[in-house]
């Protein structure tokens, strides 16, 4: 398993340090993250420097972490004991979050900061450590309609950037007229993702299981990814048809291999959030099950705000560059359209070090 090739990493972590990250974003709501930063010796005793990022949705998770700081974490360690450590801490000291998996965002923003730090002293990168290729990312763009929804972003999306593809959120006020309007904005074939949201439970996200809405996308993007239905006695019967189940994708309950397993049927499709899976080792031991059962893959973001963008889009360059990955570069989720976007597929770094 490729988390063999990096646990035994040597890690030096002299000091801990955190930065509150605050931006509006094109979905409404303001987005904060903290950037964890870790520093130790590099190769030629100068400092220097891993970064994750934590991807916590609270913002008053933020501000308890900013006035309480984190637990000592200075030492020497290898990446799994490192991880080992995170066990044993407790990474909310100003009291339990709202959320049991902020946990997982939480400690994934520090052992992706170690893994950063640990090649950077080591004076490599994640893909030589994983005996892996850094290719081209090809990335949707993910975006709201609004409430009401109209296609108004989709048309200005689609003039600054030719050819994109979308990801989009149905929600029940898609009539007839809206899907029909969609497709005549950027064509039925444009929507890779159509995302349910139908597995989220007590968060600002949830949509509630729409048997109509569902038949009625269902057949208007024929070839679009299903992601996260809500299967409900009205709404199961338009899964069983083999085809279709070929077309559904999970995202929220995936964190490990176990929840892969435990899914309604073989799955052919999962979103990947490495925040969700928290520790380095159950995010690659779920990547290699899936590698090993042709399960197709794609990246998810969670408005990550500082490196952590950088982070997700790595891995979706290492392990599925060519799904289609709701990665797009930051200037996609600004509230207003600018110029200058980045087309699709995204070009690795031609000079990469560590994890970013």
């Amino acid at each position: 398993m490729d988390y063999e090739r990096i646990a035994d990493l040597s890690v030096t972590i002299d000091e801990v340090s955190t930065d509150r990250l605050e931006r509006e974003t094109s979905s409404e709501f303001t987005r904060v993250t903290t950037e964890f930063a870790l520093s130790g010796p590099g190769p030629d005793g100068e400092p220097v420097v891993g970064r994750g990022e934590d991807v916590t949705y609270e913002t008053d998770e933020h501000d308890a972490l900013a006035e309480s700081g984190l637990p000592d974490l200075a030492g020497e360690y290898t990446i799994d004991s490192f991880s080992a450590h995170l066990e044993s801490v407790d990474l909310f000291p100003a009291g339990p979050p709202d959320r049991e998996v902020f946990r997982n965002y939480r400690r994934w923003g520090l052992e992706s900061a170690a893994l950063d730090l640990a090649l950077r002293q080591a004076d490599t990168d994640v893909a030589s450590a994983l005996g892996r290729s850094l290719d081209p990312v090809r990335f949707v763009a993910s975006t709201r309609l609004g409430e009401p929804p109209t296609t108004d972003r989709l048309e200005t999306l689609r003039e600054r950037v030719p050819g994109l593809e979308f990801k989009l959120d149905p929600i029940p006020a898609w009539d007839d007229d809206l899907v029909a309007a969609i497709d005549d904005t950027v064509g039925a074939d444009a929507i890779r993702i159509l995302d349910l949201k139908g597995q989220y439970k007590g968060t600002d996200v949830d949509v509630p299981a729409d048997p109509e809405l569902y038949e009625r996308v269902l057949e208007a993007f024929p070839d679009a990814v299903v992601e996260d239905p809500a299967l409900t006695a009205r709404t199961r019967p338009l899964f069983d048809d083999s085809d279709v189940r070929g077309r559904v994708s999970w995202d929220a309950p995936i964190h490990s291999v176990e929840d892969v397993e435990d899914l309604p049927w073989e799955s052919d499709w999962l979103n990947i959030k490495p925040s969700r899976f928290g520790s380095l080792e159950s995010l690659l031991e779920t990547l290699a099950y899936c590698e090993a059962n042709e399960i197709r893959l794609y990246g998810g973001g969670q408005f990550e705000l500082g490196v952590g963008r950088g982070q997700i889009q790595t891995l979706a360059a290492l392990y599925y560059p060519d799904g289609p990955n709701d990665v797009a570069p930051r200037a996609y989720n600004d509230p207003t359209v600018g110029d200058g976007l980045p087309a699709s597929p995204l070009e690795p770094s031609t000079d990469p070090r560590g994890f970013r």
